[in-house]
């Protein structure tokens, strides 16, 4: 699918904000370690999730996705097929290596297949590697079949210190010691909206856990999950900063619905620096019972480059996810923005295809980029990196450029945001969804 695209619009009116990507993966991985029946609402239907609930069902389990609300009805399998997985759809997202802990309960030893999803350079997979070993699940390459080996041996509670603050290795760590029971103890643990998730869904089935929402998690692990379970995916921060994003860029002036406001509050502190006038409304509670929910209004301003760097850091710093956003926005400050992008190896070059539409994006080294503001945005033809955030830097940019652009190969952002063009379309954008 490609998306033409007629920049130059005023956007206007208001965006609700979806149910979370990354806390949707973890809680279809989660649902592994019960025995009883899982209902999670409001499933965003995207194409990640698509490929797991493929490779759920391959190996047995039945998956019923009501395509009006979302919500998704699990049941397992008495025993789980691992030998007719879905190797295909399990090598197009690196979600999947969140399967393994839940796996490992049932299973024993068995194959997983590598995972890839978005390319953006080394990621690694140490921090679940050395972290399950402690609680003796061990993880060795087979790179002769394209796969992960997994050995369980004896299983034991333990302290653990997360060498990195990895999302989803500490989301593999807590499903692991869900089920062993004792005290697991966690510490240097992200602290993110994706793992809180999973902390508040994990408690819904028997298992207590201290400290969520910090650095130091504790897991009191039971011997069996078997009961019926309600888990809720919460509202998507990543998804509010693109239309955050948006609305800054193109000048316009959009209220976004349903923004986790507490992993979005330095995003807006930054733009504000840069001369973003925003809203946000009155404070609400998503129906995880624990999520805060808020309004924001975005205001067409005048912006100006920050006076320090812009740089990701673990919760509650700025998202890694959210960094990618402040690129287009740099576009169209006065001045000089320095976005330093320290986690991936590869992300920091999709931003320079940003030139492509009259940018001026100059890289310093592998992973920090100048952008010299403000700049006239003009239209093009551009082929989508294949990775999600970048991808959507471009439909951002191609919104303001005047004029008719192409953006081709759109597969990266379909595997993020569910009909994002109807959606833009909603809000006075000329986006049609073309093929070929």
């Amino acid at each position: 699918m490609n998306y033409r695209i007629i920049g130059g619009k005023k956007l206007s009116g208001t965006v609700q904000t979806n149910t979370s990507k990354n806390a949707a993966v973890a809680l279809l991985a989660a649902s592994l370690l019960n025995k009883g029946i899982t209902t999670l609402k409001r499933v965003a239907r995207i194409e990640e999730v698509r490929r797991l609930v493929e490779v759920m069902v391959s190996i047995g389990v039945k998956v019923e996705w009501n395509e009006e609300t979302g919500d998704m009805v699990i049941t397992p399998p008495k025993k789980f097929s691992i030998e007719t997985i879905d190797t295909m759809a399990a090598a197009k997202t690196r979600s999947i290596f969140m399967f393994i802990a839940p796996l490992a309960h049932h299973l024993g030893s068995f194959n997983l297949p590598a995972p890839t999803g978005c390319d953006l350079g080394k990621r690694s997979l140490g921090s679940h590697i050395d972290a399950l070993a402690r609680l003796g699940i061990m993880i060795t390459g087979a790179p002769e079949i394209q796969a992960y080996r997994v050995e369980v041996g004896a299983l034991n509670p333990t302290d653990i210190v997360m060498y990195e603050a990895s999302d989803t290795g500490v989301e593999n760590v807590l499903m692991a010691a869900a089920l062993v029971p004792g005290k697991t103890v966690i510490k240097f643990a992200s602290a993110n909206y994706m793992v809180q998730d999973l902390c508040v869904f994990l408690e819904s089935c028997g298992v207590k856990i201290e400290g969520i929402g910090t650095s130091t998690l504790i897991v009191h692990g039971v011997s069996d999950i078997n009961k019926a379970v309600t888990g809720y995916p919460s509202e998507d921060p990543i998804e509010s900063m693109f239309f955050i994003s948006l609305a800054a860029t193109t000048q316009s002036q959009l209220t976004i619905t349903r923004c986790p406001i507490d992993f979005l509050e330095l995003e807006l502190f930054t733009l504000g620096h840069m001369g973003l006038k925003y809203d946000i409304g009155e404070h609400y509670t998503a129906e995880n019972g624990r999520t805060v929910l808020a309004d924001v209004t975005i205001y067409p301003s005048k912006l100006v480059a920050p006076p320090e760097k812009i740089a990701p850091r673990p919760y509650p710093g700025i998202n890694m996810d959210n960094l990618p956003f402040f690129v287009p926005v740099a576009t169209q400050a006065e001045g000089k923005t320095l976005i330093h992008d320290w986690v991936y190896d590869g992300r920091a070059k999709y931003y320079l295809e940003l030139n492509k539409l009259g940018a001026r994006i100059e890289q310093l080294d592998p992973h920090r980029v100048v952008v010299h503001g403000p700049t006239a945005l003009c239209n093009g033809d551009v082929d989508a990196p294949p990775a999600l955030r970048p991808a959507t830097l471009i439909l951002i940019a191609m919104l303001a450029a005047e004029g008719e652009s192409m953006l081709r190969n759109v597969y990266p952002i379909n595997r993020g945001y569910e009909n994002l063009h109807e959606r833009l379309q909603k809000l006075g954008a000329s986006v049609e969804a073309v093929e070929g």
